[in-house]
């Protein structure tokens, strides 16, 4: 009977000792005083009971279970040690991370860069999803992707290069000197455009300072009203010559309608040659009877009779003109 009761407490002692065992290696807080902290993911990422809680990169405590509480939301319980109840704030936030590149998962607690209150029994931490190994691979052969379909068109691309006259452009060993060249012509009328430009300013700046000849006639108000008086009596003097060629394109129609009808006094004084003898033969005669005239009046004026009345007209004459204005 002895013998079955000693059996039964070693087993007992064997069983108890194996659950003690199981729990300190699933990390269970079996002695030390702890306390309760929640949070939520959408996706646990393969977080297990008994993984290890950091903060800052200290492990702090362990996910004592794991619950999920509808479509989208997974609620984890950590028990986080007693001591740290008056470190981690309600403000901090949760992620899930891995130990190492395939280690097993953790739920990682960072702090916040704002002051908060501190975290209580079983207040709920907000959460945080960091990009896991999974989706990293995901992108990453995306990226290989990417750039494998880059490589190709840049193969592609090259080979149509190597073929173009293009790429025979840049090959030839002149063109860098041909460009150069070019590059000190353009400096070169760069710098003329820059004097011409120079001088150009100098002369606007002259011609509104009323310098040089330009700026005169810009800047001189009475050269201005001159240039309007002289404009004007070109435009009077046009508008004179404009009449007098009117009227000699009427006289000389008028001429020439009396030549052709034989009528009127430029016929006959052109085509008449009897008649125009007449006038030179009637010219001739009133020429000489004018001078005959003018010496009969010089007789008269030596003669005694008339010679007081001459001189007293000849005085009045000299008085009017003495006389003055």
């Amino acid at each position: 009977m002895n013998s079955i009761r000693l059996g039964i407490f070693v087993l007992a002692g064997m069983l108890v000792l194996v659950v003690i065992l199981y729990m300190v290696g699933q990390n269970r807080h079996l002695f030390g005083a702890s306390y309760r902290l929640k949070t939520q993911f959408h996706d646990a990422q393969g977080l297990v009971e008994g993984n290890n809680v950091r903060f800052s990169g200290i492990n702090v405590g362990t996910v004592k279970r794991i619950a999920i509480r509808g479509d989208a939301a997974i609620e984890v319980t950590m028990l986080i040690d007693k001591e740290m109840a008056g470190i981690i704030r309600n403000n901090a936030f949760v992620s899930i991370g891995t130990e190492g590149l395939v280690g097993n998962k953790v739920v990682n607690i960072t702090p916040s860069e704002h002051p908060g209150p501190l975290a209580r029994d079983g207040d709920v931490l907000a959460s945080k999803a960091l990009p896991d190994i999974e989706s990293m691979m995901e992108t990453l052969q995306g990226t290989n992707n990417d750039v494998a379909v880059i490589a190709a068109e840049l193969g592609v691309t090259v080979q149509n290069m190597n073929k173009s006259p293009l790429w025979t452009l840049l090959s030839d060993k002149r063109v860098p000197a041909d460009i150069k060249t070019s590059l000190v012509h353009i400096r070169d009328a760069t710098s003329d455009a820059a004097d011409f430009a120079a001088a150009l300013d100098k002369m606007a700046g002259d011609i509104r300072a009323g310098r040089g000849t330009i700026g005169m006639l810009l800047a001189d108000s009475s050269f201005a009203a001159e240039m309007r008086q002289s404009v004007e009596s070109i435009r009077k003097a046009g508008a004179g010559t404009e009449m007098l060629v009117r009227a000699l394109d009427t006289m000389a129609a008028t001429l020439q309608r009396q030549i052709t009808a034989g009528s009127g006094p430029a016929y006959l004084l052109l085509k008449d040659s009897a008649a125009a003898a007449n006038i030179n033969a009637s010219l001739e005669n009133i020429r000489k009877g004018t001078g005959g005239f003018y010496q009969n009046m010089e007789a008269l004026k030596h003669n005694f009779l008339l010679r007081g009345y001459f001189r007293r007209q000849k005085q009045d004459s000299a008085r009017q003109a003495a006389r003055p204005r």
